[in-house]
């Protein structure tokens, strides 16, 4: 168990960087024809590739809202014909299997954004800003 949250490796980040390099060509391209996923603008945000290379998160993000449910259900659907179009344009020992989620970190980022700029948060980081003038500064 204490291997699970180690740091990918080089070739985990090279290799996940190239399948989303991919994988955001067929989906711009339209080569998808589920029909939940026709027509939809996706943003592959990040591919995050198993130590082994088996097995590969896709994070995407539609653009535009839309039924997210149903187009990552229609994205599963089409999985195997994602795989099989990047096994033509990658060249791995084995294409992983591919699962796609949704990506929460615009999401995410945007709570934490909204959460700073709330006026008591504002008000708290105003008075710490004015205790510490100029500290960690060389003159």
């Amino acid at each position: 168990m204490a291997g699970r949250n180690r740091a990918p490796s080089q070739r985990q980040l090279r290799v996940g960087e190239e399948l989303r390099h991919v994988i955001s060509g067929i989906l711009s391209r339209g080569e998808i024809r589920d029909p939940d996923v026709e027509g939809v603008v996706l943003t592959v945000t990040e591919v995050r590739a198993s130590p082994d290379l088996k097995y590969a998160t896709v994070f995407v993000a539609p653009l535009g809202g839309g039924d997210v449910d149903a187009i990552l259900a229609g994205l599963k659907r089409s999985a195997k014909y994602v795989r099989g179009q990047v096994a033509r344009q990658v060249r791995l020992r084995n294409t992983p299997q591919f699962v796609f989620e949704l990506d929460t970190s615009f999401d995410t980022g945007s709570h934490i954004d909204s959460l700073l700029h709330r006026p008591e948060v504002q008000r708290d980081l105003g008075e710490d800003d004015a205790g510490q003038d100029d500290l960690g500064q060389d003159d």
